[in-house]
């Protein structure tokens, strides 16, 4: 549960803009209100964008009541004033900048809420400081590219990326789990598992070989893997991450010197592949979304069973 004075300076946010009690809090008849009534030249391609905005929005802030709370402040805001909307960026970066200017205008939100959710997912994001927080789930769960996400927030590229790398550190230590890694070069096998366990995870070994890779997974299932493709004696860390998916799921980011053989678009593709040379920023925040999605997928499953 989201504390209750968040949800009431949703409310009180949408008194701001003079929004509540025309057409209540759902976003999705607001939406339609907004069609039937012709009131935006935009509202089709504002409504196709609409259930991207409003898993954003409850990712942020932490419950679907004050989440849709402030998607519909966003969207009667543009009821009172079509231009709010910037008619300089693509629809979807304008809708975002403006759910952005209305959810920062609230005192409470720039705070980290101690956050007493019972999601584990929404509890630790509670604990990042919100702009890296939003940073975050702009690039990583809205997939927006840097340059987007940067337009959302009204900050430069740069800064955005280091919000990312900040939250990223963040929510990595707050879900810390065990990390196998599979990699044959000694130095970049030592690097990772420096960068790995700053960032508060465990390293259950280092394999080198397609064999040490499988018996380390027997010995203890990994929460996350980190694999190179080709290893020492000529076998591949990607049979072996194959082997291992056979018997249990686990998320995988692959990093290998040869992207352009997994990117071609003729066979499944890997969800997170790092290029080599790699910065370490690129590994912290890759393994962050990894977790961070991992995480996501395993709720939607209970939620389903």
């Amino acid at each position: 549960m989201v504390p209750p004075e968040r949800n009431f300076f949703a409310a009180a946010a949408l008194r701001r803009y003079r929004l509540i009690g025309r057409w209540g809090h759902d976003p999705r008849s607001t939406a339609r209100r907004l069609i039937r009534e012709g009131i935006l030249s935009t509202s089709q391609a504002v409504a196709q964008h609409l259930p991207y905005l409003r898993r954003y929005a409850r990712a942020l802030s932490g419950s679907q009541a004050s989440g849709d709370a402030y998607v519909a402040a966003t969207l009667e805001a543009l009821v009172q004033d079509p231009k709010v909307l910037d008619t300089g960026l693509s629809t979807r970066i304008a809708l975002y900048r403006l759910f952005t200017k209305i959810w920062n205008s609230v005192a409470l939100n720039g705070k980290s809420s101690g956050g007493s959710s019972s999601q584990p997912v929404e509890r630790h994001l509670s604990q990042i400081p919100p702009k890296p927080r939003q940073a975050f789930l702009l690039v990583a769960l809205e997939g927006l590219s840097e340059d987007d996400a940067a337009k959302v927030l009204d900050i430069d590229a740069p800064e955005l990326r280091e919000l990312v790398e900040e939250s990223g550190r963040e929510l990595a230590a707050e879900i810390a789990t065990d990390v196998l890694i599979i990699e044959d070069e000694t130095f970049i096998a030592l690097d990772l598992e420096g960068l790995v366990e700053s960032l508060g995870h465990r390293v259950l070994g280092v394999a080198r070989t397609h064999a040490e890779a499988i018996a380390l997974a027997k010995a203890k299932r990994p929460g996350i893997i980190l694999a190179d493709i080709q290893l020492a004696d000529g076998s591949s860390g990607l049979d072996a991450v194959n082997e291992m998916l056979r018997t249990f799921e686990v998320p995988v980011i692959f990093i290998t010197a040869y992207p352009e053989r997994f990117l071609t678009g003729e066979r499944p593709e890997p969800a997170f592949l790092i290029a080599k040379p790699f910065q370490p920023s690129t590994v912290s925040a890759v393994l962050s979304q990894a977790l961070f999605f991992e995480r996501n997928a395993r709720r939607r499953e209970r939620r389903a069973s």
